[in-house]
């Protein structure tokens, strides 16, 4: 198997699951700078003593040559593709870049896996797609034309590659609808490890808007299971959700890791921003019964572990 963005958060808690069940696997990564090298080098440092961990890849997935390369020497089965510019609000500032990566990249990536006679093709969607919906469980047959930021937009225009690419090749497809995933080697930007590491440094966090806006946080291994389990169901083409489905306001997050890190927290009152929508709320009920997706980690135990990570491994130092 093949994980492009593997040196990441999901990718490498997912590249050691997979090798806990002997599956060989190689890793394309970018080390792209948006936070330091030396992170992504720690989330692969106990894989790459695994006999399973085949290689690592350095390079660009808008590289076609490169690719080239990639699919000639590995020859995988199955690809999980990951490998993104990531982030509602970054993708403000660089709209043009995040169309390139997850785009051109995108597609370059499905029209070498169609040619290297790839079975199974697992495409890392985002709850980004859904924009703004009333409250509810986001279904997957909801309109998704209506995204409120350009990395949505990519993310939806991924999946309509992924559709495409399915039928003119036979290539097997399935996207996961990722919400809010959340756990250790978390992104050091995203909202609980930034509120954490900002808490035990004895600064304010940002809170935009009034905290009630509504998160569906997912732990990791609740996540890679379900890609897991998407892998190993896969055929034809298919959309899922993989969230908690149970979503919780930004002043419940807060409350769960003050009582986690025994500090309270200050907090700094923004106005909200642009790009943000008011609540993420998975539909997984397609999921469970096509999968046998079962997210299993409440909040308070997955913001436990991740709290218990990051005082004992310092999380990314250097970021």
């Amino acid at each position: 198997m093949l994980v492009t963005g593997g040196a990441g958060f999901i990718g490498s808690h997912l590249i050691e699951a997979c090798l806990e069940r002997s599956n060989e696997v190689a890793v394309l990564d970018s080390f792209h700078p948006f936070y330091p090298r030396e992170c992504k080098e720690a989330n692969l440092r106990s894989a790459r003593t695994h006999a399973g961990f085949a290689k690592l890849y350095e390079g660009d997935i808008r590289a076609p040559a490169f690719l080239r390369r990639v699919f000639d020497g590995f020859r995988p089965e199955a690809v999980v593709h990951l490998a993104a510019r990531a982030g509602v609000r970054p993708s403000l500032e660089a709209p043009q870049e995040y169309c390139d990566v997850n785009l051109t990249g995108t597609a370059l990536l499905l029209q070498e896996a169609a040619h290297a006679g790839v079975q199974r093709f697992i495409f890392a969607s985002s709850s980004s797609v859904y924009g703004e919906k009333p409250r509810g469980p986001f279904v997957e047959d909801a309109a998704t034309d209506r995204p409120l930021s350009p990395y949505g937009a990519t993310k939806r225009g991924g999946e309509l590659l992924c559709h495409a690419m399915h039928h003119t090749s036979g290539l097997a497809i399935t996207c996961l609808r990722i919400f809010t995933a959340y756990g250790p080697r978390q992104r050091p930007d995203l909202a609980i490890h930034k509120f954490a590491r900002l808490m035990l440094a004895g600064r304010p966090i940002p809170v935009f808007g009034d905290g009630s806006a509504e998160r569906d946080f997912t732990f990791v291994e609740d996540l890679v299971e379900g890609v897991l389990q998407a892998l190993d169901r896969a055929g034809g083409f298919h959309i899922y959700n993989l969230g908690r489905g149970r979503p919780v306001t930004l002043n419940e997050t807060i409350a769960v890791l003050e009582r986690e890190l025994g500090i309270p927290a200050k907090r700094e009152t923004l106005p909200p921003q642009p790009g943000d929508v008011p609540r993420t709320w998975a539909s997984i009920e397609r999921a469970r019964r096509e999968l046998g997706y079962e997210p299993r980690v409440e909040l308070d135990e997955g913001v436990r572990v991740f709290a218990t990570w990051l005082r004992e491994e310092g999380g990314c130092a250097s970021w």
